[in-house]
Formats: C-alpha cells, structure tokens, sequence
C-alpha cells in the first residue's frame, strides 16, 4: 500500500449544520461531487468529506456512538503567529467555539483549538519547522 491520505471523512449528527459551519463560518467552496448526501472539499492534495455519521458506522460495520475526546485532531497551518491570532479572531466574531486560546506551546510553535460542530478538534498553528508553498501545501 502506498504512503497517501486521500480522504479524511468525518461522521457529522448534522449534515447541512456541519456544511454550512464549513462553507460559511470557515468560507471552504464545497466541490461539484457534493450532493444531498455528502459533502466534499478539495484541500491542498487531499479531500475532507462530511457525512451522516450513522451511515458511515453503518458503511464500515460499526457502532455510531462516541464519547469524549476522538484521539485525534485536524490541523491547519498558518504562516505566521499573526496569522493565527487573525484567524482566531475572525473566528471568534463569527461564534466559533474555542477549545484553547492560541499560546507558545512546548515543541516552539504557536497555536490554539477550536472545535466544529460535531466536536472535531482543528488545530490552528504556526509550525516554525515547516515550509509551507504559497498554496499552503507542506513543501
């Protein structure tokens, strides 16, 4: 199998909630793949998709309950502290929960959390050790 993520799907308790805290709140365009059922958005490489989170359990043969912290967190990296504390800001006008103010943190970084609509962590960083490319891929 090859080294590749091609699509990150998160299972949302409300699909056209989670679409419009993406599109609107976050500004993401939404591909022409997206229909009633699903949600797609094309980032730099891969897709993130929304969709109902009984039938993805009910896809993969599994339960649909979680409870608490997920194990895992999204990231989105900026180029600058500035910029995450713009991006803080803008989120925090338009009602965005914060998980966690954005601060130095231990590994030389700065960043915060915020959580979407299902409870899905978005880590909003400024990662001095990488090279981001104008379109914000990892170089």
């Amino acid at each position: 199998m090859e080294q590749r993520l091609t699509i990150v799907t998160l299972g949302v308790e409300d699909l056209t909630r989670s679409t419009d805290f993406y599109s609107n709140t976050l500004g993401w365009e939404k591909t022409k793949e997206s229909n009633d059922n699903i949600t797609f958005y094309k980032l730099n490489g891969i897709l993130i998709s929304l969709y109902p989170i009984k039938k993805l359990a009910e896809d993969a043969q599994t339960d649909h309950l979680r409870n608490g912290f997920k194990g895992f967190s999204l990231a989105h990296n900026a180029r600058s502290e500035s910029e995450v504390d713009q991006i803080f800001d803008d989120l925090r006008k338009k009602g965005v929960k914060i998980i966690k103010e954005p601060e130095k943190v231990f590994w030389g970084g700065y960043s915060g959390y915020i959580s979407d609509p299902d409870g899905y962590l978005w880590e909003v960083a400024f990662n001095p050790y990488l090279e981001l490319t104008q379109a914000g891929d990892v170089a």
